[in-house]
Parts: structure tokens; sequence; C-alpha cells
């Protein structure tokens, strides 16, 4: 993980920047470069709190060229999540390989099943990226994308914050593209356990 510096709109702004030597496979619940395949890079960029872009994928892509990512959005490439937090603030955890790094935003947190009048979403958010070692099904990795918000819940919880999150977090887990591949990614299996304490302990240092 990098952490890289632009100007944007007259202001200073940073981003973290994880390039892969090899493609990872990637579940995402981040707008830009989500979903489930494999991806070269990963970039968590800050805005402003006065962020109102609604173009996210232009954006991320001119993200990706900034930090001279080769390949854009429109390829698959890569992963943009978008943050009005200092990302340089990131805090990191590991666990028997698990390394997760957090940006923790909580301008306005929200309960999950919140009416939908209080679930407005806000620059402020908990964006989450998490890396393993071993290759995961595609059923486990969306397993883990369970087990990291259970996490994060779990964080936020224990610091006495009311709510489950925001209603514009996002998570991305990346893991080898080859190799043996566990078929279980929940919070008792080997690797869910370790996640989740990697996440736990990541948020848990922030709020």
């Amino acid at each position: 993980m990098l952490i890289s510096s632009r100007i944007e709109d007259g202001r200073a702004l940073s981003m973290l920047v994880w390039r892969f030597a090899e493609a990872m496979t990637v579940a995402s619940t981040a707008a830009c470069g989500g979903g489930l395949g494999e991806r070269d890079w990963i970039i968590n960029a800050q805005v402003g709190h006065d962020y109102r872009r609604r173009d996210q994928q232009r954006h991320g892509a001119e993200l990706a060229a900034a930090a001279g990512l080769e390949a854009g959005l429109e390829d698959g490439a890569g992963v943009v999540m978008f943050t009005a937090v200092d990302v340089r603030e990131v805090r990191s955890a590991e666990d028997g390989g698990v390394r997760v790094d957090a940006t923790v935003g909580l301008t306005l947190p929200v309960w999950a099943a919140a009416p939908d009048a209080a679930a407005a979403a806000m620059p402020g958010t908990i964006n989450i990226v998490a890396v393993l070692p071993v290759r995961l099904t595609g059923a486990a990795l969306l397993n883990a994308l369970c087990t990291a918000t259970e996490a994060k819940t779990q964080a936020l919880l224990d610091a006495g914050v009311p709510g489950t999150g925001t209603a514009s977090d996002a998570v991305t887990i990346a893991c080898p593209a080859s190799g043996p591949a566990e078929p279980f990614g929940g919070p008792r299996s080997v690797w869910g356990a370790r996640l989740a304490r990697a996440v736990h302990g990541a948020v848990s240092a922030r709020t």
C-alpha cells in the first residue's frame, strides 16, 4: 500500500493505492470496479466533505490515471472507493497472514434497519481493504464480505457508536487467483476468523 497525493478542486487530497504484482481475485462492495473478479489494483481516495459528484466511474478513472495505473475501470482492472476521511490516518491490523487497512469516518452513523429518512448517504464513511494470503472460493469470498462487516459492526458497538456503520461503507477483499481454494469465509472458519480479528483491530484503532 502506498500513499499518493493530488490536487483536486484546489485542495490537497490523498489516496491509498494497492498495486498487485499479479492479478488478485477480489470481492468488493465498491460502486466503482466492485463485484467479484480479478483486479490489478485498489484505490481508497479522499474527497472533500462537500463531495457531490455523481460520475464516480469517470472520477475513478481520473484517479487511476493520476496514480499511474495503466488500465482503468473500463477494463475491469481495479476498484476505487471514496471517503471524506483523511486516508493518511489509515489504521492497519494483521492476524495470521491476513492484512486489513481501514479508514474510519463516522460523520453520520446509522443503524442498518433505520427508517429511510435516517439513511441518507454522506461522504464520511468506513472503507475496509483486506488482503488474504490464500485463495478463497467465490462463495467463501462473499461470505468473507459478511464476516468483515460483522467484525466492523462489533468494533463499533464495542466503542459505543450508535449505529452499525454509515450509509456508504465499502469493503474490498482480495486473495490470490490461483492455488488450492479455501471453501469457507465465515467468522469461525480458519481464515474468516483471522479476517474478523484483523478487521476488528483496525476499526477499533480509529473508534
